[in-house]
């Protein structure tokens, strides 16, 4: 257990509370209580049985699905822990619900993910502790100190374990999409393996969309990386492109799998082997038994973070481990 100046304490709501569960487990504490449910109209309803007067509170709650339940209670938590006089209050949102929401796309757009960001720091948050956000220019969208934690090193440890097995055949990491190419050159600079691209365009209006794969993926073992697969719409047609190209396996790897709509059903008829995801957002017990489903956990550098945090040190030196 931790102790550094004020007492720490961890609370968590109901957003991904088997990670928050692993985190406080590889810090050697308990989970402090909070009493989280519902009013018979819907309202969230949030009670402290003990003090948390001078406190340095962290928050643990992902804001994936049901999305606007799960932001608002952690916004009730906050201002709960903010009029019981908590010292400070560190959000911790494995996965930033909105992310996508970063930019006016078109005329009249909300820029939802700055309110958010909003939200959060009237709510109370001192400090936000989140994990590979969609678009990372949404760090600059709070006013309170951010820190931006990276999922990628977990995945690559996986990966590198596969590549190790096979060292007979050849592996290269392919971009689901061009506007991910920066962070699949990195990944795969993290193996030592080439870079591929997949780039999907439509030669002409109201024409079907082609999927050109730039690189040589012939006769190699492709993984593709993502920062997270939603519908799997994207991410399947890739894989089927690279097939096409003469591919001979294809691997998936995301840090959220958000596994909404038709994701599932697409995966398990994707030709992907395996699909690698961190448990930054909750999975069913059936999608985690899944054959094609493999999940690994970011918990440990979530418990380095808050360990960084409350001691007042460094927080870039986790991944020099």
């Amino acid at each position: 257990m931790i102790t550094h100046g004020n007492a720490i304490q961890l609370i968590a709501g109901n957003g991904n509370l088997p990670l928050a569960q692993e985190i406080a487990k590889q810090l050697k504490m308990e989970l402090c209580d909070v009493e989280v449910g519902t009013f018979s109209d819907g309202e969230i309803s949030i009670s402290l049985p003990k003090t948390v007067r001078g406190r340095d509170v962290f928050v643990i709650q992902s804001t994936s699905s049901p999305v606007n339940d799960n932001l608002m209670e952690l916004l009730v938590m906050i201002d709960a822990l903010k009029r019981a006089s908590a010292g400070r209050i560190t959000a911790v949102i494995p996965y930033f619900g909105y992310a996508r929401q970063d930019r006016k796309a078109k005329a009249r757009d909300p820029i939802t993910a700055k309110l958010v960001a909003n939200l959060l720091t009237t709510a109370g948050a001192d400090r936000i502790l989140t994990m590979d956000l969609h678009a990372a220019q949404i760090q600059g969208f709070f006013d309170i100190p951010l820190d931006h934690l990276y999922g990628s090193p977990v995945l690559a440890k996986q990966c590198q374990k596969l590549i190790s097995a096979e060292p007979d055949k050849e592996w290269v990491v392919v971009s689901p999409d061009v506007g991910s190419v920066s962070r699949n050159r990195t990944f795969a600079a993290k193996l030592n393996v080439p870079l591929a691209i997949v780039d999907k365009r439509r030669p002409k209006a109201n024409a079907i969309e082609v999927m050109n794969v730039i690189g040589d993926v012939k006769g190699k073992s492709c993984i593709m990386f993502d920062d997270m697969i939603d519908t799997a719409g994207t991410i399947c047609q890739g894989a089927e492109a690279l097939i096409k190209n003469g591919a001979n396996e294809v691997y998936a790897c995301s840090i959220h799998g958000v596994l909404s709509g038709p994701a599932m059903e697409r995966l398990s008829a994707s030709p992907f082997k395996k699909v690698l995801l961190t448990n930054t957002v909750p999975l069913s017990k059936e999608i985690l038994e899944n054959p094609k489903i493999k999940q690994v956990s970011v918990a440990s550098i979530f418990a380095k973070a808050i360990t960084r945090i409350y001691m007042d040190t460094s927080i870039s030196d986790i991944y020099e481990d």
